[in-house]
């Protein structure tokens, strides 16, 4: 496995993690279709969130969350489409979240978590 590939499973392991720990249940992982991916996709009381997740090593290039542009939103938002008509799930809200996962090299995993990007 390519290292940026066991970063990015390390990074969506954290924030699967996160999520759990605030309450949430994880539905799925790394749900794809012709039109990308979901990294995670989980039930946040009466909503459904449909979370990216962004994994760094360090900040030089920015922080992770600022990889999440107007363009991947929007491809969100039709990936969140798809998977609520092939889930036959109809929430009354469905919302984006971003969780940051900065792993230093050394201590512990930086989580961000960004509600309701879109």
């Amino acid at each position: 496995m390519a290292a940026k590939d066991t970063l990015g499973r390390y990074g969506e392991d954290v924030a699967a993690r996160h999520l759990v720990e605030l309450g949430y249940q994880v539905l799925c992982r790394n749900w794809r279709c012709e039109l990308g991916e979901i990294d995670i996709v989980a039930r946040d009381g009466d909503w459904l969130v449909v979370c990216e997740v962004k994994t760094r090593r360090s900040t030089v290039c920015g922080k992770p969350v600022e990889a999440v542009t107007a363009r991947k939103v929007a491809r969100l938002r039709r990936l969140a489409a798809r998977w609520l008509s092939e889930s036959g799930l109809h929430p009354p809200h469905v919302r984006i979240d971003v969780v940051s996962v900065l792993r230093p090299p050394t201590g512990r995993a930086l989580v961000e978590h960004l509600r309701a990007v879109a």
